[in-house]
Order: C-alpha cells, then sequence, then structure tokens
C-alpha cells in the first residue's frame, strides 16, 4: 500500500480529533456505569443481603397476602409491579408509588415481615442504568448518548486509518513500546487499544444505539415487526409496550417495544380506539391468579407482573431473560384472566432474535461469567483509549488554544472518507447533523486563523 500523502492523513486526524474530544467523556461515563450494571449479579446479593436473601421455609404466603402486608405498612402508596422470588433464598418485591417516590420494597415470602426498602430510582444499579441510559436528564441525555455513541463509530473509523500498519515496524500499532516515556507512550497505549478494541467497540455502540429514543425506535419500527395476525383477536391500544420501561428499571424486551398493548376486553367496546379511561383499575382476578397462571405457562423465574393502572389496562407477566430464548411477554385481562397475547422467543423475528442475542452480549449475560468478563475487559480497553487520547491531546495543545489539527489548504478529496461519511450521516441522523455542524465550526475556525496569520503560524 503506497504512503498516503500527509494532507490525507491530516483530515482524518482532524476529525478524530474532534470526534474524540467530544466522544471521550461520554465513553469514559459509559464504561464506569456498563461495569457497575455489568456486575450486579455480584453486587446486589453483596450490598443488599438484608433485603434480598431469606431462610427458605415449608409455606409461603400467596402473592396477595404478601400484597395485603405491604400496602397495609404503605396504606397511601400505589403497587405497580410485583417480582415474585426467583428462588425459595430469595425475597419478594413490589415496586410502588408512595408520597412522589418510588420505592422497592422487600417481603420475606415465608414469614411476610417487610425487610425493608430501597429508592428505585436513587440505588446504585437504578443510577448506573439512568446514567448509561439518558445521563439522567431524559430525552436530551438519550439524544446526546446516541449522538456520541455515532460519533464513537466515526472515531473507530477514522482511527482505523490513522493507524493501520502501513510497511512500518508494528511496535506502537500491534503492541506498546513499554520502553518508551512521556507522550509517545500514551500514544502507543492508544493506538493499541483502539487497533485490538476496534470490532469490539463497534460491536458494544452498535449494540447499545438499538436502546435509544430516536435512532433506536426508527431501528425496531423497521426491523421488529411481529405477524399482524397475533393481534387479530385482541383489543389493542395505541400505547406501546416500551411504556413500560424506564430508564432504571427493565421490564420488557426490546423486541417487544414497539408491540401495542392490549385492553381488557370487558370495558373494549365501551372505549375509542387508543383512548383510555379515567377510572382505576378494578381487577377482577387475584394477583396469585396471575402468578400462577406465569407458573402454569413455565414462565422462567425472574419475571415481573406489572399491575393495570386503568380500567382499560393489563396485567404483564414479562421476562427479560439472561438467554433471549427464554424472554416470554403476556399481558392478562384483569377482569377474566384470558391470556390476551403470549409472546415467546420463537415468535421473534431474526433481526429481532439477533438484536436480543447481542443486547444480552453488550449486557454480559449470554454465556454467564465468560461473557461478563469479556465486556469487562472490552469497558476498561474503552477507559484506557479515552483517558490515553485526552492525555495526548493535553499534553501536545498549545497554551491556552484547543489545538486543532492543522489542515493543508492543498488538501485532494477523499473518496473512500465522504462515502464512508455520507452513509454514517444516512444510517445515523443526528451523527450527520451534527457533521454539517462541525463542518460549519471548522470552516470558521479556519477563516478566523486565516485572518490571524501570526497565531496560525505559530
Amino acid at each position: 500500500m503506497s504512503q498516503p500523502t500527509p494532507s490525507f492523513y491530516n483530515l482524518a486526524w482532524r476529525w478524530h480529533f474532534y470526534a474524540g474530544l467530544f466522544v471521550a467523556p461520554f465513553m469514559i461515563l459509559l464504561a464506569i456505569t456498563g461495569i457497575i450494571y455489568l456486575f450486579k449479579p455480584q453486587l446486589d446479593p453483596l450490598m443488599y443481603d438484608h433485603l434480598i436473601n431469606v431462610q427458605p421455609a415449608h409455606h409461603a404466603l400467596s402473592a396477595d397476602e404478601q400484597r395485603n402486608l405491604v400496602q397495609a405498612i404503605y396504606p397511601q402508596a400505589h403497587i405497580s409491579q410485583y417480582l415474585p422470588p426467583i428462588n425459595p433464598e430469595r425475597s419478594a418485591q413490589f415496586v410502588l408509588h408512595n408520597g412522589g417516590r418510588e420505592l422497592n420494597v422487600f417481603i420475606n415470602p415465608y414469614s411476610g415481615t417487610v425487610l425493608g426498602q430501597q429508592d428505585a430510582k436513587l440505588n446504585l444499579q437504578a443510577v448506573a442504568r439512568a446514567l448509561h441510559g439518558e445521563l439522567m436528564i431524559g430525552t436530551l441525555g438519550d439524544r446526546l448518548i446516541e449522538l456520541a455513541a455515532g460519533w464513537g463509530v466515526v472515531l473507530v473509523v477514522s482511527g482505523m486509518y490513522l493507524w493501520w500498519p502501513r510497511g512500518q515496524t508494528a511496535a506502537g500499532i500491534l503492541w506498546p513500546r513499554f520502553s518508551r516515556r512521556g507522550r509517545i507512550l500514551w500514544r502507543d497505549l492508544h493506538a493499541v487499544t483502539g487497533f485490538w478494541g476496534a470490532a469490539l467497540l463497534l460491536f458494544m455502540l452498535l449494540s447499545g444505539m438499538t436502546w435509544t429514543g430516536f435512532w433506536g425506535k426508527q431501528y425496531a419500527n423497521l426491523w421488529n415487526q411481529f405477524p399482524a395476525a397475533m393481534w387479530n383477536n385482541v383489543p389493542a391500544s395505541d400505547v406501546e409496550a416500551r411504556s413500560l420501561n424506564t430508564a432504571a428499571r427493565q421490564t420488557v424486551s426490546w423486541a417487544m417495544e414497539n408491540t401495542p398493548m392490549p385492553v381488557s376486553g370487558a370495558h373494549a367496546e365501551h372505549m375509542n380506539h387508543g383512548a383510555h379511561s379515567s377510572g382505576p383499575a378494578a381487577p377482577g382476578v387475584s394477583l396469585q391468579q396471575v402468578y400462577e397462571t406465569a407458573t402454569a405457562r413455565k414462565v422462567e423465574p425472574g419475571y415481573s407482573i406489572t399491575l393495570p393502572t386503568t380500567a382499560e389496562g393489563v396485567f404483564t407477566i414479562a421476562v427479560f431473560a439472561d438467554d433471549p430464548r427464554n424472554d416470554a411477554t403476556l399481558h392478562i385481562d384483569q377482569y377474566t384472566g384470558e391470556v390476551l397475547t403470549d409472546v415467546r422467543w420463537q415468535h421473534y423475528g431474526n433481526v429481532a432474535r439477533a438484536t436480543e442475542m447481542s443486547v444480552m452480549l453488550h449486557e454480559g449475560k449470554l454465556f454467564g461469567s465468560p461473557n461478563q468478563f469479556a465486556i469487562l475487559l472490552v469497558c476498561l480497553m474503552i477507559l484506557l483509549s479515552s483517558v490515553s487520547g485526552l492525555v495526548m491531546w493535553w499534553k501536545r495543545r498549545p497554551q491556552g488554544r484547543l489545538g486543532v489539527p492543522p489542515l493543508r489548504h492543498d488538501l485532494p478529496t477523499w473518496k473512500t472518507g465522504v462515502v464512508i461519511m455520507l452513509a454514517l450521516a444516512i444510517v445515523f441522523p443526528l451523527v450527520g447533523a451534527s457533521l454539517i455542524a462541525v463542518w460549519l465550526l471548522d470552516r470558521l475556525l479556519l477563516l478566523v486563523r486565516a485572518k490571524r496569520p501570526d497565531e496560525a503560524h505559530s
């Protein structure tokens, strides 16, 4: 491969610089919060042993008895969700809204003792998840995360061009030169982790973007389709199942997010399509009956039961399983107990199956500990690459200036690069809009520097 012209190299470097300066803080945050959430199975029993671990006994209270005991302690609270014990050594959990707060309340299913509570939005895992998904600032945070992930793709593409071996020694590209010091060593650490981790980083960025509110929703609408016949005999609303998911809590799987929520049949004929009654729920079936339905239908332990909130609402049994082949989402009529829909892995389309598998790989859950530690390694590589990139910039930047790499005036058109950038702009619209903004800013900076030749020359 012929040696590229300096100006061609400078263009890639310039885009890499812009992308890196914007993306690095987000990548550091995503890696740290990702590690926390990655080890949720180990951290929760360690941190909340008094809340989640119980001594098994011969007889367990019914779901309704447990609910009544919790309601007696929180008489003003509205109970929204019940999570049965995942095994005989675990407590049951209720999610309730009390005085403007959302609480997780834990109860011993044998003795009925309420073990304690935690703030559903401010415990370690909920905060890590909310920061990871939307920076704890709602839609704006979601868009910023999506933008950072899209620019992360730009970062990987430009980085691979910058550091792809071109006949020179592989030292500093395939392995770091620990004999060097200062900026050279930081540069090697950045290049080597980026070179070996590029494919893994792309996988993490793209699999994570399936959950975003803008690109992820369009992706789901395009690819995540179920046979229309599945809903033919089910009275449905315009509310989607994604409404059951929040930044801090996952209820239904990605594949189910854009499916319609059914309505309880006894009231379906009294409602306009998509309109919800303001009346409260008044279930004719008990929570225990819903629990027994889940047991009879062999739903994998670890599921939740979401209670209806309106007169047309339904009970929803949902498990977002570590192995997506065990996913299940059941909607149940609150008056008759009829199972309106029962969606499993076999109902997913091929894209939905691939996406669910990639999401579980992303979260380190699909193959147990090996998957978990592989994702930990990826997160550490992301941290090292991001931190080393920032250190390199800090060491080389001119005093009091941003230190944007210079752009040669005799720059030829980079045809491949233009095609790649156009493709990214089309596939990721937020990236496309920001590319235009950055290009305009770049032109402005060049004009300013052209008017200040002394500073540009220095």
